[in-house]
């Protein structure tokens, strides 16, 4: 009996040790099926957004199809609504989340992110000829718009004086037209995106001086896909090393904002 006992212990034992070893699948599937499908905003500039001509383009756009020329399969987007992009991810509607998103702890509960890629932060646009504002002290009886679901809703909450209204945008160009028409005051946006806008746009937008928050981003997955995110973080890592990201990054800011040593 004490034999047979032993020989069940090892061989459950062992079956551990296999499925161990064995990996959860996630990215022996992307790699089976020869894509890896993203989930994103395709009208956050200049992280991925459409040209006239439709398009996709953006600096996200071009590391991960980096990512996927590396490891040997194709990057196929799927547009999909922010406030519900982590649904969509645990629903399997694609493989991860790459869009300039926002590392924080209640994201971080949901989803598994790589390491940051970026750093970013928050920032406060008002219409150019604004002269209420001087600093982000001045910031008093003043209503605010923010991406719906973005980490602006946050950062707005670390402004010394709360907003008398809060308006949220399903995409930060239709805050900016709220902005323009003087329908609110500021809009609170990521500094690459809104830095961005407001190159578009000459003459029509500024930033109030200083930073809301410092924030990085980074590329979201399913918390179960451990292997894919594994595989995908080592190519990134490889990217950064040999100057790849650096290339990207001072394509679309013109400076490399992907250093994890500046972060």
């Amino acid at each position: 009996m004490k034999k047979m006992l032993l020989l069940l212990s090892c061989l459950v034992l062992s079956l551990f040790a296999v499925s161990a070893f064995a990996g959860d699948g996630s990215w022996d599937k992307v790699k089976k099926d020869g894509k890896l499908v993203i989930g994103l905003d395709d009208s956050f500039p200049p992280m991925g957004y459409r040209l006239a001509d439709g398009k996709l383009v953006g600096f996200d756009i071009d590391a991960a199809e980096e990512v996927g020329k590396r490891l040997g399969i194709k990057i196929e987007w799927q547009p999909t609504a922010w406030d519900g992009v982590i649904h969509s991810l645990d629903a399997k509607k694609f493989d991860c989340i790459w869009n300039g998103m926002t590392i924080t702890e209640e994201r971080a509960k949901q989803v598994a992110f790589s390491k940051p890629y970026i750093m970013d932060g928050q920032i406060a646009i008002v219409n150019f000829k604004e002269k209420r504002f001087k600093s982000l002290k001045d910031l008093k009886n003043y209503k605010a718009g923010t991406q719906k679901g973005s980490s602006g809703i946050e950062a707005v909450k670390k402004l010394a004086s709360a907003p008398t209204e809060l308006k949220e945008y399903a995409d930060y160009p239709k805050a900016l037209l709220d902005l323009e028409a003087a329908r609110i005051d500021v809009v609170v946006v990521d500094n690459v995106t809104g830095r961005d806008m407001i190159a578009k746009r000459p003459g029509k937008f500024k930033i109030i001086p200083g930073m809301i928050s410092k924030e990085p981003f980074g590329v979201a997955f399913r918390k179960g896909d451990s292997d894919l995110r594994e595989k995908v973080q080592q190519t990134l890592d490889k990217m950064v090393k040999d100057g790849a990201m650096a290339k990207i990054s001072k394509k679309w800011f013109a400076v490399d904002l992907t250093n994890p040593k500046k972060f």
